[in-house]
């Protein structure tokens, strides 16, 4: 498979743990892998669920880009690590977790398969990914949707499905 040197974005949330460390660590363990002088970190957010347990609680939400210097596939395996060494348990579909880390894109990699669906099948309904995505760069056309993020998190809030995510004060170890 070919190579993936473009910019790749990678969504992360907890909350299950502290939620914050979980993140710090996830976060500086992408800026490690991602190529010298490419890592850029959004803020963070705290969002409500979206699907699963009504009573779970809210999440800390953050997106990072990077340019990765190898397959969707062996980043996929690397999230898939992160999340391991955090304690995620995938029990229940859109539960509670200690951690999520979901690769949005990679450069103009398409994939569909049962473990990996490129670009994210679901990015441009997500007010928690386009929040911090746009904090970053409202400006970004994310691969295969045509409008840019500002305009694609316009059409989310005017659906008016997800409570507005209240951006946090980023402690000291948050590496955006």
């Amino acid at each position: 498979m070919p190579l993936c040197r473009k910019t790749t974005a990678v969504a992360l949330g907890s909350n299950l743990g502290d939620s914050l460390e979980l993140l710090s660590t996830a976060a500086k363990a992408l800026q490690q892998l991602a190529a010298p002088g490419s890592f850029r970190c959004s803020p963070l957010f705290r969002t409500a669920p979206v699907g699963g347990p009504a009573d779970q609680p809210d999440f800390i939400n953050a997106v990072v880009l990077l340019d990765w210097q190898d397959t969707p596939e062996q980043l996929l395996q690397q999230l898939q690590q992160l999340e391991a060494a955090a304690g995620r348990q995938r029990l229940i579909v859109n539960g509670p977790r200690s951690l999520d880390l979901d690769l949005l894109w990679c450069g103009d990699e398409q994939r569909s398969s049962a473990s990996l669906e490129l670009p994210h099948p679901r990015l441009a309904q997500r007010r928690f990914v386009l929040q911090p995505l746009a904090a970053l760069d409202p400006n970004l056309v994310p691969p295969g949707q045509g409008l840019s993020v500002a305009a694609l998190l316009e059409r989310v809030e005017q659906r008016g499905e997800e409570p507005p995510p209240e951006q946090l004060r980023s402690p000291h170890r948050w590496p955006g």
